[in-house]
């Protein structure tokens, strides 16, 4: 896209498609903010502070909060997070073509760019299916979502604040934003089975992506999934397995935890729940800050790999991950070419994952080391934090709202480039200059 200024008439000024999209998701936070921050949008006073963060974390679907979003906000403060949590999980340019579906309106080649970025598609082919596809599967699953938590929510709260928690919970769980109206999140509910049903389900689906939603409708088989799909299937089916019965061991007899439950089906419903939401959404049934240090490190594991591509959750991506595994094999079995389910796998896409890793790792070090400079007290915590704030899960164990000003804008950073860290950094990537020297190759001694 070119932009023309006053002062550099005929020079226009280009902005890529992705640095453009985060200044987008940069406007957005900003106005989220000044509309939380009206007197309409509140039940008390806050800062700016506050405004910023809850609106920082709503754009970016993490669902840390400085303030009660329950009791700090009215029902149109709740609405206008709401809002932001669609607009941020879908994303932008997916949400502008939805509308221009909607209104029949032709979706023109630099839209088709952009979308392209929004979606990580490396091609612009197929993408108007794929924005079809978003909006049947948002519909449908976020209204069915809504109807069986009415189950959970008409019974404890009545038919409007009950239909309105239903909504409201149902559009965050798909979107993987871990945002609640209760100050305890989803704790009272915690063996409540319609609730431990639903609410994962939905995590599951928001974070599987939707290129391999799209791909399961069109094909309907195992065997004509493309790669990323059967990948993304086998990877989320391998997490989701491991970290229920990980978090079931490590917490069954912890007093603050599971120990509190005698009903071992009790148990086995929040290890079920908790294993689910860590990867994607910041959901708890349990106190995560009375959790054991060894699981706090597993979830920090988890919140790191993240869920799938084209999805609305975090992290550096399940395949991300799967694909350095696999390169790690081939290389001690000395294989030149890496292959998974009768495909191989390309060098490009290999030095993509190298470079994401790097850049993931670069940051949550980064973030790391700047907030424990005004917050000299538990580490575990801080990284735990920072984690959570890269992974867009928003998961704590009750450091956020103890963050001074250095600490939100550690955390706020963290969660933006979460969220459009792989924007900004295809962007980079897409910049290529081919050398006009060659060197001779040499031997650099390694490990």
């Amino acid at each position: 896209m070119q932009f023309y200024f006053p002062n550099r008439p005929g020079k226009p000024i280009r902005i890529a498609p992705p640095l453009l999209l985060a200044i987008l998701y940069l406007v957005l936070i900003l106005i989220g903010a000044v509309v939380l921050c009206l007197p309409v949008s509140l039940t008390k006073a806050i800062t700016f502070s506050d405004a910023l963060f809850t609106a920082t974390s709503a754009v970016t679907v993490t669902g840390l909060a400085v303030v009660d979003t329950g009791s700090n906000f009215t029902l149109f403060g709740q609405a206008v997070i709401l809002i932001l949590i669609q607009l941020g999980g879908l994303g932008l340019m997916t949400f502008a073509a939805l509308v221009l579906s909607v209104l029949g309106l032709p979706i023109g080649l630099r839209h088709h760019s952009f979308l392209r970025e929004d979606l990580n598609q490396t091609s612009l082919h197929h993408l108007g299916g794929l924005i079809k596809t978003i909006l049947l599967v948002v519909l449908i699953c976020e209204l069915i979502g809504a109807i069986l938590l009415l189950l959970v929510f008409v019974p404890d709260f009545g038919w409007a604040k009950g239909l309105w928690f239903s909504i409201f919970h149902s559009v965050s769980a798909f979107n993987n934003a871990g945002f609640a109206l209760m100050p305890d999140s989803l704790s009272q509910w915690a063996t409540n089975p319609v609730l431990n049903l639903t609410i994962p389900a939905l995590l599951v689906i928001g974070g599987i992506g939707f290129s391999v939603i799209s791909d399961i409708f069109i094909h309907r088989g195992w065997r004509h999934l493309s790669l990323h799909s059967k990948l993304m299937l086998s990877g989320t089916l391998v997490l989701v397995i491991w970290s229920v019965l990980m978090f079931a061991v490590l917490e069954w007899n912890n007093p603050a935890t599971l120990g509190a439950f005698s009903n071992p089906l009790d148990k086995l419903q929040i290890s079920w729940f908790q294993g689910l939401t860590t990867r994607t959404a910041g959901f708890n049934t349990v106190d995560i800050g009375s959790m054991h240090d060894t699981t706090a490190l597993m979830f920090i594991l988890l919140m790191v790999i993240g869920a799938g591509s084209t999805s609305t959750a975090g992290g550096i991506k399940v395949t991300t991950f799967i694909v350095l595994v696999l390169a790690t094999i081939a290389f001690f079995k000395r294989h030149s070419q890496l292959h998974a389910f009768g495909r191989s796998i390309g060098l490009e896409e290999v030095m993509k994952v190298l470079a994401l890793t790097m850049i993931s790792i670069f940051v949550v070090m980064t973030g790391i080391f700047l907030i424990t400079l005004s917050h000299d007290g538990d580490f575990l915590n801080l990284v735990f934090e920072v984690t959570s704030a890269f992974g867009t899960v928003g998961l704590s164990r009750g450091t956020t709202g103890e963050l001074d000003t250095m600490g939100r804008i550690v955390i706020e950073l963290t969660m933006f480039i979460g969220r459009v860290g792989p924007l900004t950094l295809g962007f980079f990537l897409a910049r290529r200059v081919p050398p006009r020297i060659s060197y001779p190759s040499s031997q650099v001694y390694l490990g």
